[in-house]
């Protein structure tokens, strides 16, 4: 019988492979004299989803997979893994570390393993349900009781300009209200570095389950609150929220007046 502890061993190997892959980036130099560097990075979000989807179903012929690149497969073992092959593709784009690989496995429970290997900036977060989150080994816990006052956010903006306008008009008002704001641009580092307590909370809408999956395990076992909304601006995205107890619920108090009611 498969354990939890081969399961995650499983993940992080392959999220190590696809890190491996991915690390073969060429100078911006070099892809501008060459087919682009947007070319180059489809190209490489999809190598990546590939290189994940052939490791699983070669371990594990029986599960299910939901993938960014469109690699979903119905399984009958009872899990399913949910990857991300680049998550931060425009910093993986510009050559902007932070970008990371996520993998997570679900059960009829819910998330069981969590894996979100950032090889650029040499970090791997990874967490089993009810055991705990850790990086690079090492055991995490996040931030406890930050006042809002003192909070270090991160967050992300959509890709529709449109969509921003309300987003800039609800940061405008924030800003005043907390220690910063921090825009890295890789939603589940965002929430791992909540689960580190790097950052005190986040908030991004419009991303999608492969997006927080693994990291939101992550962030739970670490002790933080995480939650998410789906259908805020389509049926098929969310609006996700990871804080430490005390600033989640300050968070969700500022954010319900603008249609993202997490209380």
């Amino acid at each position: 019988m498969t354990t939890n502890q081969q399961l995650l061993k499983l993940a992080a190997e392959i999220a190590t492979k696809a890190g491996e892959l991915l690390m073969k980036r060429p100078s911006n130099f070099e892809l501008d004299q060459k087919s682009g560097v947007l070319d180059f990075a489809t190209q490489m979000d999809h190598e990546s989803e590939k290189l994940i989807v052939d490791a699983i179903l070669g371990a594990r012929p029986d599960d299910g997979i939901i993938g960014e690149e469109g690699a979903n497969r119905s399984g009958t073992s009872g899990y399913t893994w949910v990857i991300d092959p680049i998550d931060g593709t425009v910093n993986y784009l510009y050559g902007i570390p932070g970008w990371c690989i996520s993998i997570a496995i679900k059960d009829a429970i819910g998330g069981l393993i969590g894996v979100v290997h950032a090889p650029s900036i040499q970090m791997t977060w990874t967490a089993i349900r009810g055991s705990g989150a850790f990086c690079n080994g090492a055991p995490i816990k996040c931030n406890q009781q930050v006042p809002l006052n003192r909070a270090l956010i991160a967050t992300g903006f959509a890709y529709d300009i449109e969509r921003r306008k309300p987003q800039a008009e609800f940061i405008r008002e924030l800003l005043p209200k907390i220690r910063d704001i921090r825009r890295m641009g890789a939603c589940a580092v965002d929430i791992c570095m909540v689960a580190s307590g790097a950052i005190d909370a986040h908030f991004e809408a419009g991303v999608n389950e492969w997006d927080y999956a693994a990291a939101g395990l992550i962030a739970q076992e670490s002790g933080a609150r995480f939650n998410f909304i789906k259908g805020i601006w389509n049926g098929e995205k969310y609006f996700v929220l990871a804080a430490g107890t005390g600033l989640f619920e300050a968070l969700a108090q500022e954010l319900a007046p603008h249609g993202f009611d997490l209380r």
